[in-house]
This record gives structure tokens, C-alpha cells and sequence, in this order.
């Protein structure tokens, strides 16, 4: 078994922008392998040095010239080929012996580093893997706070090696650029900026993200004290553009022009579902949503679901005024503001869709627009944690008498149970109606066998998650409470053990008199 070979990316200095997988691979490396110059410190080493483990054998690749003066009887070319062909050596004997290289490299591997010459004489004969890096393009970009293109500008990457006519042709023939190599090229590459027409936007970028970083305009710069790791930028003329909104005064935070900027034309209302418990359960859609809006409306415990935002303003209401808490959603998004009314669950099964969508009805907001984004049902989330009790036909039903009188119920509660759906009971007790869990029981129970599998799933996806499966005949209505969602099976269903737990199913295939068929 021979070793990997890892070509290892650093990032442009700044050990943090190292990635994770980099750091790891440094840490647990049997060889370290870095070039240097002569005088034998690494700027690779440098920035891995803080995820070293001490333990690994370090192989140093010194250069033997950084320039071309050299009586190496092939050149400057001679004397490094012949370098990296004794480099390329120095490794291949580690990985024959099953050791696992780490060649560190500033920036990207495979961009304008070191690494490529290893790569290329190793790769096809030992397990290689390229751990890609922030190159320093990136890294000068951030240090100046300016993107580099934007919409369908190109950019393109030059070496200050070349000759100045050649650099100043194609820096006139794109739209954004990046000059790599400077230090002694400095005074071509800047000559080139301006026969190209550019200098006036270039920006000069020293060690970037590296201590003693240095950033300006590139026809500031003295070209006496420039080193080779710095970077010339022409940021493209569309990127480097600014919106004409955010040209002007600055306010203050809360005042007048910054509530002016947070009504941004026509308002809408959005209802969105946040799932049945944590973040995890929140949509992506609903997600971008609640982050694009300017305000949130609900009941107080569903809108602490929602991480704060001090951008946005928070409305909270007690659970028993879904009327008005609509119209001030309707009156705020008619003013000009994006509202997010916020309910657990989905927010069109027992929630507030219907509250805001029956409130907008009203002539005055017929304007307003209203936009309702599902969410994961507690049915849905019980139902899953413990099998499928609603795979088949089934219905959804509250007991909560504030809106519609208890008879009302205990008719729907009949008829659901003569029709031999499954149920999801919602709402099933409240401290002012503690005896109606026991009643809906009882007309069920007319309908429906003592055996059949009933579900009490409470805080479902919560910290407080309970699962219980009984039966109808033996449901204890001191086991449910208003957290509590409560599944009744149809004549179907089934309770069955599986791994030491009880899994509850509804199957799909319906026969003569309520039988299941295959």
C-alpha cells in the first residue's frame, strides 16, 4: 500500500480562512511537505502552523534560485526542473513507504501554486487528492470590499511576467482583471493599466488578509517597496457601480428616513406555517419569506419560534383575537409594510389563513394583497412518528367549541366515525372544557371498537415529545391536553410491534365492509 498524496490549499494568509477539511488533513499528516525560499521560511507553513500536530516528518523544498542569475548549465529553466524533479523524489520515497503527504500550498493548489509541478509528476503514479483553497484573487477582493464583476462581465486573471504591449492589449479587451506577480513587475504592469486606459480604477492590494495587509490605488503606489505577493484588481465597471438609493445622507437608526426606507412600495400579507416545533420543520420557502419581511403578527409562543431580527417589528397577541390580529396585519401591509402573519403548523388547518383571508374580504382591503404558504401539520408530524395511521381516507376535526357549538362536534365526530375515516382531533381539551376529550370518546365508541389504535402525540419534534399508542376503549382523557393531538384509526388500522416499537398503519387497499385486501 502506497500514501496519498494531498495537495493541500491554505487560503491567500489568514490561517482562519484555512478550510476544515484542510486543517484536518494538516493535522493528521504523517509528512508536511512546504516549498521555501533559500532563506527557509514558508509562508505556507506559516499559515498552516496552528493546526500542526508536532508529530508529522517535515520535508522543507528550498528553492534553489528565485531568480533567473543562475550557472546552472541548463538556466533558470535547468536549475528549477531539475529541483522539483529531486523534490518530486524526496516524496515519492514517503509514499512508497505508505506515508500520506501533505504539500501545503498558499492560496489554491492548482492556481498559479507551487503544487502543480508536484502534481504533475506524482499523480499518475500514487493516490492523489487536491484540497481546493481561497485564492488570492478572492482574498484581495474582500480586502477592498468591491466585487470584481457583475451580470455577464468577464474576468480575467493576467501574470505581470508579461510584456507590457501584450498586458495593455488584453487589459483593454475585458471587462475586469486581476494582475498576479508583481513585485519586480510592478512598473510594466501599472504602465500597461494606463496604455489600456484603466488606471484610474485599479486598485493595489498587499498581502491580503495577511498581516501588514496594504490596499489603495494602484497609481499611488511606490513601485520601490512592492512584493511579490500583491495584486493589481480592475474591478468591471458595472460591478464597481453603486445603486443611486444608497447615495446620500445617512440617518439615524429608527428615524424618520429609515422608516421611509422600510416601506418599500405596495405591501402584502403573507400567512405562513412554521411546522409543529423547531426550526427544523421550517420550509425553505417559509424561511425566505419571514426573512424578507418588514413586520411579524401572531400569537406570542408562535412567534418566539422566529428567531429575533432587529430589523424587523414584532406584533404579539393573545391566542383569542384572530379577527383583529388580521386586520392589523391588513391595515400595516395597506401602509405600505411586508407582513408575515405567523401560525404553527399549517396555517390553513385551524389557523390563521382563514381569519386573515375571511378579514381581507372586506372592501377596504381589497387591494392588500394575501399570499398563504404551507407548513408541516401536527397530523402530518404525528402521524409520521409513529408510522402511517392517516394513509387512507381521513379527516380533520376540532374540538374546541369557541367558534361552533359542542352538538355541532359531536355530529361532525358521528359522522366522520359512521364513514369510517381515520380522524386527527385537534384542540381536544382546554383548562374551561376539560370533559370533552371523554365525550368525543364515547360517540366514537359508538361507531367504532374498543381495539381500535388511538394516537396521542404531544410537542411532536419538540423537547417535551410524547407518543403514546392505546386503544379507544382504554383512552385516558387525563393523558391529553391542549398540546396534545389525538389520532383515532378507522376499522382498518393497525398497531403492530416492530424493532421494540409500536408502529401504527392505515392501509391503502379497502374492501367489503371495512376490510383491508391485497
Amino acid at each position: 500500500m502506497t500514501g496519498t498524496l494531498y495537495g493541500v490549499g491554505l487560503g491567500p494568509g489568514d490561517p482562519e480562512l484555512t478550510t476544515i477539511k484542510a486543517a484536518r488533513l494538516v493535522r493528521d499528516a504523517d509528512v508536511i511537505a512546504y516549498h521555501s525560499a533559500r532563506h527557509g521560511r514558508s509562508i505556507a507553513r506559516r499559515i498552516a502552523e496552528p493546526h500542526l500536530s508536532g508529530t508529522a516528518i517535515e520535508e522543507a523544498l528550498v528553492y534553489p534560485v528565485t531568480t533567473e542569475a543562475t550557472d546552472h548549465p541548463g538556466g533558470y529553466q535547468g536549475a528549477i526542473d531539475a529541483f522539483y524533479t529531486e523534490a518530486a523524489a524526496r516524496l515519492a520515497a514517503h509514499l512508497d513507504a505508505g506515508r500520506d503527504v501533505v504539500l501545503l500550498a498558499e492560496g489554491d493548489p492548482l492556481f498559479y501554486g507551487s503544487y502543480m509541478h508536484m502534481h504533475k509528476r506524482l499523480a499518475g503514479r500514487y493516490p492523489t487528492e487536491v484540497v481546493p483553497g481561497v485564492t488570492s484573487i478572492s482574498g484581495a477582493a474582500a480586502a477592498i470590499g468591491q466585487p470584481l464583476v457583475e451580470r455577464d462581465e468577464v474576468l480575467t486573471v493576467l501574470p505581470g511576467t508579461l510584456p507590457r504591449e501584450e498586458l495593455a492589449r488584453r487589459l483593454a479587451g475585458t471587462d475586469s482583471a486581476a494582475v498576479m506577480k508583481l513585485g519586480r513587475t510592478f512598473t510594466t504592469v501599472r504602465g500597461a493599466m494606463a496604455d489600456a486606459g484603466v488606471l484610474d480604477r485599479a486598485r493595489y492590494v498587499e498581502r491580503a488578509t495577511m498581516e501588514g495587509q496594504r490596499t489603495g490605488s494602484l497609481s499611488d503606489v511606490d513601485p520601490s517597496d512592492v512584493p511579490y505577493f500583491a495584486i493589481a484588481l480592475v474591478p468591471g465597471e458595472v460591478a464597481a457601480s453603486v445603486p443611486e438609493e444608497a447615495v446620500g445622507s445617512v440617518a439615524e437608526p429608527g428615524g424618520a428616513a429609515a422608516e421611509e426606507r422600510s416601506v418599500r412600495g405596495p405591501g402584502e400579507v403573507v400567512v405562513v406555517g412554521t411546522g409543529p416545533a423547531g426550526r427544523d420543520w421550517l420550509t425553505p420557502q417559509v424561511a425566505r419569506a419571514l426573512s424578507e419581511v418588514d413586520d411579524l403578527v401572531g400569537y406570542g409562543p408562535y412567534l418566539d419560534r422566529v428567531p429575533p431580527n432587529p430589523r424587523q417589528t414584532r406584533h404579539a397577541s393573545d391566542n383569542k383575537v384572530e379577527s383583529e390580529r388580521a386586520a392589523h396585519a391588513l391595515d400595516l401591509a395597506a401602509s405600505g409594510r411586508r407582513v408575515a402573519v405567523v401560525s404553527a403548523g399549517d396555517p390553513g388547518v385551524f389557523a390563521m389563513a382563514t381569519a386573515v383571508l375571511e378579514v381581507a374580504a372586506e372592501p377596504k382591503y381589497h387591494d392588500v394583497p394575501v399570499r398563504v404558504l404551507p407548513g408541516m401539520s401536527a397530523a402530518q408530524a404525528v402521524a409520521a412518528a409513529v408510522g402511517a395511521p392517516l394513509g387512507h381516507d381521513h379527516a380533520l376535526i376540532s374540538l374546541s367549541d369557541r367558534l361552533k357549538p359542542w352538538d355541532v362536534v359531536a355530529d361532525r365526530l358521528r359522522a366522520v366515525a359512521a364513514a369510517d375515516l381515520a380522524i386527527a382531533i385537534y384542540n381536544p381539551r382546554s383548562k374551561a372544557r376539560p370533559w370533552q376529550v371523554g365525550a368525543a370518546r364515547d360517540v366514537l365508541l359508538e361507531h367504532r371498537a374498543p381495539e381500535t389504535p388511538v394516537v396521542l402525540g404531544r410537542d411532536v419534534g419538540g423537547a417535551g415529545q410524547r407518543i403514546v399508542v392505546t386503544t379507544l376503549g382504554e383512552l385516558d382523557p387525563e393523558q391529553v391536553d391542549m398540546r396534545t393531538l389525538v389520532v383515532v384509526g378507522s376499522s382498518t388500522t393497525r398497531s403492530v410491534e416492530r424493532g421494540g416499537a409500536t408502529v401504527v398503519f392505515t392501509p391503502r387497499h379497502y374492501g367489503p365492509g371495512g376490510t383491508t385486501t391485497d
